[in-house]
This record gives C-alpha cells, structure tokens and sequence, in this order.
C-alpha cells in the first residue's frame, strides 16, 4: 500500500485516513484569531498560577480545578467573540497544555494507541493495531511542541537544549519518550513517545495474541525458574521490552531482583527489585552515569537476578561476566535480527568494551553464558510473534552452536485479512540443558517437544 493510499484510506483500507486528513486540515485552517486568543490565555493562567502548577502538595483534583477557575476569568476579559463550540474547544485545549500535554493529550489516553509520533509541529501519526496513520492534531507552531518536550523532560530531572539536543526520558505511567530538537531536527523538533499499557502484559495476553503457543510459554516459564540466561533479540519495536517484562513475572518473589535501564520502562511485580537508571551528564559534561557503570555496580548489590533493560555497547562484556560468575537466571535484551545475528551482535558489542580481546575467548564467554536466545520478529501483518527460542548449545571449533527448540510456522500461510495463521512449534528436539533443569527439579515433560502437538490457541483480538 502506498504511502498516500495509507494517509487517504486508512490503515484499515477504510475511509477514516480521509476522515483524519480532512478534519486535520479544518484545525490547521482555523481562525487565526482563535488561536491568538489561546495563546494569549495560555500566558494569562502562567501568570496567574505561576508556582502553583508546579506545587507537589496539591491533589490533581484541586488543581484542575483552579486551572478552569483561572481559565474562565481570562476569558471573560478577552473581547474576541467566540461561539460555544470555540469556546469549549479552547477552554479543552489550554487545559491540556496546561494540565497534561497539549494536542498529544487525547492520544495518550487511547487504549487503541501503542506509539505517537510528531515530525514537528502539524504532522503527527499514530500506531493503532500495528498500523501508522496521521492524527487530526496539531501544534500551533514549533515553540508549542518544544514547551511540550521541555516538560517532559523535566518531570524526569533531565534536560534538553542546543548543547544537547537529544534526550532519553520517560512519562510517569512509564512510556518511553525520545526528543530531538534544532539543530539536529530539520523541519521542527520531533517527538516520539512508546506508550506502555497501564496493566502490563501478563503471558496469557501473549498467549491469547498469538505472539507465541501455550507449550512455548511453560517451556520459557521453566526456563526462567530454572535460572538460565537469556537473551531476547529482535530489531525496533518488535516487543523485546514487553517479553522481557513478562519472562521476569516468573522469577520467584523470593529472589532479590537488580534491574539496570537507560530509562525505567520494566514493571515487576516482585516485592524485592531494585531499579536503577542511568544519569547523563550535567551542562558542563560530568557526572554522567553509564549502563556499564550500574552493570558493575549491581555486583556489589548481592542480586540473584541482574535485569540489563538493553545492551547495546560495552556493557555486554561485564554482562557474560557476570553470568559466567555466578548470577545465573540474568535476563536482558538486545537488537538483531536472528538468533545468529544476536551471537555476532553481542560479539560486537564485547569489542566496544575497548578491551583487545581475542574472537575466540569472545564466543567461548559468549557459549558459556548465554543458555537461550528469544527472536522477536514483527511481521508484514503488524503483529509480534516470537519466532526463534534457541538454545546456545556450546562450541564446535570456533563456531557457537545454536539449537532451535522452537520454530514460528510461516508455512501455514496467511488468511483473507492478511494474518500469519502460523504459530510457535517445537522442533522436536530436546535441549541438552534439559538435564540441568532436571537437576533443579524442573521437569520437561516430552509432550512439550512433540511436533505433532497442534494446539488450538484463542484468536488473537490485537497486536501488540
């Protein structure tokens, strides 16, 4: 489907991508007046309320209420004419700028909405059911979005500027938030947020998505019981930090948890974890606070299990050491494309530690450490599937082995809406750490490696 043909019939194939872009740009087209006036009140109830909108003491109840207090005096000063519905509509939209954040508001609150992207001011789509489409909002102009993005990122003591244009940060319900501004953002600064849902995933949600198959999931449940390493792979936005947030509901509650983030995105339930994230540095360049420097740090921390949000430079080597030295069921995530791609990747990553090491004792760590690689994929129909859970069965030569004990079912095809009816299947074969998980008293019955197994999984009612 073209890209013009997306914008004008929907994601859906439907008329509402028409819908969308006419109503876009009937708020592009609008009074120039009525948006002076916003702009205007806008300044008036800063103003007015100055401090008080910053006031941690005061319920969100009792400000919303002096913000529309406030908001009604301004407009009875203007002498603008307004109708009901301008009224209404700007009495909406100040509220949101003031309150929440701005136009994206509404966004954020839709459930139907996984990830909200705005190429500056007047050009904003969403992600609906793994489809993008644009959104009848806007900015009124660049410096509106920017007001936007600075509040952002200071709810999370960061900070944004021409010496550091881009930022990392993170909204208080967890959706993650990456900023960049002039001058590296040409055309206006760009926003792009990943929302989380408010009740996370849990593994029947997966289950019931399709994005793997019920023995696949006792199977990965055993695993992380059973304290293996593990490693999820898959490129951007395939689900790798949702899958790790739900292969860590299985570590026992007995067990003290250590997660390091870049920013707080996982949510365990466990009453003992501790979450740290990492600090950039300050406007005159020190103080920064690296994931490899809190990787190290948990060694100290006494962890049973050490959670690493991503690995994505040096950090990677203190990780395999770690998991090589005793903190065995460690979990983290990492960018690739197959489970082969993944041993590569982390032997990449290894070298940018800046140790001269050689390739060989990279991938006898490498075999050593990693027990399980978890490939996500999100396929041309929109949905995440996991396609690969592999077992890093050792070494022959100089080559890491790989196993797959699970393998995604593209032969099936595809149905009249374009959906993947294939599943996650066993190979049939038995991973040799099976008889670790023995020792442990963890169990694998052989029904879970049957190929001939077909099971009947829920229809999958979203994509996420």
């Amino acid at each position: 489907m073209s890209l013009y043909k997306r914008l004008t019939d929907g994601a859906d194939g439907s008329n509402n991508g028409g819908n969308a872009m006419g109503a876009l740009g009937a708020l592009v087209n609008r009074d120039p007046a009525i948006n002076e006036v916003r702009q205007r009140v806008h300044a008036a109830l800063i103003d007015e309320l100055g401090p008080v909108l910053y006031d941690k003491r005061m319920s969100e109840d009792e400000l919303r209420r002096r913000v529309h207090a406030a908001l009604q005096n301004a407009l009875a000063q203007e002498r603008a004419p307004l109708s009901a519905t301008d009224k209404a509509q700007l009495i909406q939209d100040v509220s949101d700028d003031i309150l929440g954040y701005g136009p994206i508001d509404k966004l954020l609150r839709d459930e139907d909405i996984s990830e909200i992207m705005c190429n500056g001011p007047r050009q904003i789509y969403a992600e609906r059911k793994g489809k993008l489409g644009v959104e009848p909002v806007y900015f009124l102009d660049e410096d509106h979005l920017r007001r936007i993005i600075d509040k952002i990122v200071a709810q999370v003591g960061r900070r944004i500027d021409e010496s550091s244009p881009l930022c990392d940060a993170r909204l208080p319900d967890g959706s993650r938030v990456n900023a960049v501004i002039s001058p590296l953002a040409v055309g206006g600064p760009f926003l792009t947020i990943r929302k989380f849902s408010a009740d996370p995933l849990r593994i029947d949600d997966l289950i019931r998505f399709g994005t793997l198959s019920v023995h696949a999931a006792r199977f990965l449940q055993a695993c992380v019981v059973g304290k293996l390493n593990v490693v999820v792979s898959g490129g951007t936005g395939t689900g790798k930090t949702t899958t790790l947030n739900v292969l860590s509901s299985f570590i026992p509650p007995d067990e003290r948890i250590v997660t390091v983030e870049d920013a707080k995105e996982l949510q365990l339930h466990q009453d003992h974890v501790l979450s740290m994230e990492t600090r950039p540095a300050n406007i005159e360049g020190k103080g920064e606070v690296t994931i490899r420097d809190l990787v190290k740090n948990t060694l100290r921390m006494r962890p049973d299990r050490i959670v690493v949000g991503e690995c994505r430079s040096g950090e990677a080597l203190d990780m395999l050491q770690a998991m090589n030295t005793g903190h065995d069921g460690s979990l983290t995530t990492l960018h690739a494309n197959t489970p082969r791609d993944s041993i590569s990747r982390l032997e990449t990553l290894v070298l940018m530690s800046g140790y001269d090491l050689p390739i060989r004792a990279i991938r006898e760590q490498i075999a050593s450490a990693v027990d399980l690689i978890v490939q996500l994929q999100r396929l041309r129909d929109g949905t995440r599937r996991i396609t690969h859970i592999t077992e890093v069965a050792g070494m022959e030569g100089d080559v890491v082995v790989l196993q797959d004990v699970f393998l995604f079912d593209f032969a099936a095809g595809v149905d009249e809406h374009g959906r993947f009816k294939g599943e996650l299947r066993s190979t049939g074969v038995r991973p040799k750490f099976a008889q670790k998980l023995a020792d442990h008293g963890i169990r694998l019955g052989p029904e879970m490696f049957s190929p001939a197994v077909g099971e009947k999984l829920a229809q999958p009612r979203g994509n996420r």
